[in-house]
């Protein structure tokens, strides 16, 4: 019988069927239950994503305690994501998650055009520091956003909020769509950028050049806006 097959078993891998295999990680690449989940969590060894866990970290809330707007931070990570990551290979995908879970707090997934400019990404950001954290790379087994994308999000309003379990992912910057290939595709969602990268941890000065260059950007641009 093709139940009993590898036939079968390839077929069903990450999918609702595998009852050993956990599916909410194979299409996410991150599970609220992490390692306590009741299913295996497989971690591919190559991939031509790879995830950078909590990477984007939006401004702190006003004196109300109210979300402050993060337009200008986030366009000023996406360009720093997206010079970074430039340096390895052809981005196909860059994609920021805004959900509000812990396993999914700002997410950035990269899918380069192969594994092997993956890889050179993967290597050139272990072990270094961005913004005084250290940087969580892996390489992650989604390749294919659109099946991890909360449809009802992007298309009217999600009912369970920024604790889904599916992505919630930031808009890309209108002037920064025109880099990305799946643009052709009317894919709006994603992420990018490079100045905060270093080997070692960096102080608060640092912090402050930082902040002065991207000033400096900004008013080079006119105004740090998104155009």
């Amino acid at each position: 019988m093709e139940t009993a097959g590898a036939g079968y078993l390839a077929r069903i891998i990450g999918t609702e069927e595998d009852k050993v295999n956990c599916s909410f990680y194979f299409k996410i690449g991150a599970c609220r239950h992490g390692d306590g989940c009741s299913r295996l969590h497989l971690k591919p060894n190559f991939s031509q994503t790879i995830l950078l866990a909590h990477m984007y970290v939006p401004p702190n809330p006003g004196t109300d305690g109210k979300p402050v707007d993060d337009t200008e931070s986030f366009e000023d990570f996406f360009e720093e994501m997206h010079d970074e990551m430039k340096k390895y290979g052809e981005i196909e995908d860059l994609v920021v998650c805004e959900n509000l879970g812990d396993h999914m707090f700002g997410n950035t997934y990269i899918k380069f055009s192969s594994e092997e400019e993956a890889e050179k990404a993967f290597n050139a950001l272990y072990g270094r520091y961005y913004g005084g954290r250290l940087v969580q790379v892996e390489y992650s087994p989604v390749t294919d956003f659109r099946e991890a994308r909360c449809r009802q999000h992007h298309e009217t309003q999600c009912a369970r909020g920024g604790y889904c379990n599916f992505m919630h992912c930031k808009e890309v910057p209108k002037h920064m769509r025109k880099y990305f290939r799946n643009s052709r595709r009317g894919d709006r969602y994603a992420g990018g950028g490079g100045g905060r990268y270093s080997s070692s941890y960096r102080g608060d000065g640092d912090e402050e050049r930082y902040r002065d260059n991207r000033d400096d950007r900004n008013r080079g641009r006119g105004g740090g806006g998104g155009g």
